[in-house]
């Protein structure tokens, strides 16, 4: 018989279901839990592989894929494909977990949650459902009544028995420090001008079109801005279209363009890894309103323009954006409205007026919390068997 485990952590897909899981394991370790007794359920077909490489937790990859919400043919014969991948990783799921007999289960959300949380359901173990979103998804809502805890993000959760614990983020965001003089470390260390201001442009870990292609017109009207610095992150899905987007003319602010002769200083990346090093430098960010994303600019205190996804399900982007708008630590601009023009009037009123951007930082930082990964950590532990 397996070795018991102490807690499966399930869920995936994106990135900001791949990092709380992360944050959530690393604050039990810290609780003394060794890695080993800490498995991760999560999908094939998401960020998982990559971005728990080399982390010590033991990783499980399910078959399957999100539903997509619309009804051509095409889709529902994708939905079916789906949902003959869920079942099979439902199955994989109570096989594993009845040899390894975990004390709880703990859901992160998302399609790759599915398998791991049903397990739970039908072995009768312990179930704690972690909704970082303002809106709670539609698992999270189907389980809600059968789990043992619900940790939320917001009050005013409809979940039952709901501790609002904030989202979980990574101990490196935790610790990022927002001085001059770590904001010039930062900018230091990304190959950036330290005499400039900063605007990042984040799409997610698989990336946001809308948000590329506006930062690409926008690069093209900054493309004379001595005075400031782009740093865009396509995502890997966009960056061969936005790199080719992007190409200028010999001489131009193109995307390593480190801003010598009165040119902008662009830089373009699929993907960054050191999100801290980018948060102390930026002296705003655009970017989409996932829950994840979100937990992170209030804990760092970073001012931003948030875009909401239009079509995320019950509309949980516009939730969480709207939170920071209404504390004044964010601007919001409609999906439909995000272009270079509209970028770059916003951010140049944003840009010139630093007691504005002070205070929206100050905003954000008195809605974050970065003690989030322990507080649920201990839902977690009081919730085990």
């Amino acid at each position: 018989m397996s070795e018991r485990s102490y807690a499966v952590i399930s869920g995936g897909g994106t990135g900001g279901h791949v990092f709380e899981a992360l944050a959530i394991a690393r604050a039990l370790v810290e609780r003394g839990h060794p890695p080993s007794a800490i498995e991760v359920f999560g999908s094939r077909r998401g960020q998982e592989a990559m971005l728990l490489a080399g982390e010590a937790f033991p990783l499980t990859l399910l078959p399957g894929r999100g539903l997509v919400r619309r009804w051509g043919l095409g889709d529902l014969l994708a939905n079916l494909g789906a949902l003959g991948g869920l079942a099979w990783g439902v199955c994989r799921a109570v096989a594993r977990a009845a040899r390894r007999r975990p004390r709880v289960v703990v859901s992160v959300g998302g399609y790759a949650s599915v398998p791991a949380d049903v397990a739970a359901v039908v072995l009768g173990i312990p179930l704690v459902l972690v909704t970082i979103d303002a809106v709670p998804g539609l698992v999270h809502r189907l389980l809600a009544r059968r789990a043992a805890a619900n940790a939320v993000a917001f009050p005013g959760s409809p979940l039952p028995r709901a501790v609002v614990t904030g989202v979980a983020v990574r101990p490196e965001i935790v610790a990022v420090d927002r001085s001059p003089a770590a904001a010039a470390r930062a900018r230091a260390a990304l190959g950036l001008p330290s005499d400039r201001s900063v605007v990042g442009v984040v799409g997610g870990s698989l990336g946001a079109r809308r948000l590329n292609i506006a930062a690409i017109e926008l690069g093209r009207r900054w493309a004379g801005r001595a005075d400031r610095t782009l740093y865009h992150v396509t995502g890997r899905r966009d960056w061969e279209e936005m790199r080719a987007r992007s190409a200028t003319p010999s001489g131009g602010a193109g995307i390593g363009g480190a801003g010598s002769g009165g040119e902008l200083a662009h830089r373009m990346v699929p993907f960054e890894y050191d999100m801290a090093s980018l948060y102390a430098a930026a002296d705003v960010l655009v970017c989409r309103a996932g829950a994840s994303t979100v937990a992170e600019l209030t804990v760092v205190g970073v001012p931003s323009v948030l875009v909401p996804l239009p079509r995320a399900p019950s509309d949980h982007q516009g939730a969480n954006a709207r939170a920071l708008v209404e504390a004044g630590a964010a601007v919001l601009l409609p999906d439909d409205r995000c272009d270079g023009a509209a970028l770059d009037s916003l951010l140049d009123e944003l840009l010139s007026n630093p007691s504005r951007l002070r205070a929206m930082g100050t905003a954000a930082r008195s809605l974050g919390h970065p003690d989030a990964a322990a507080r649920v950590a201990e839902v977690v532990d009081a919730s085990a068997r």
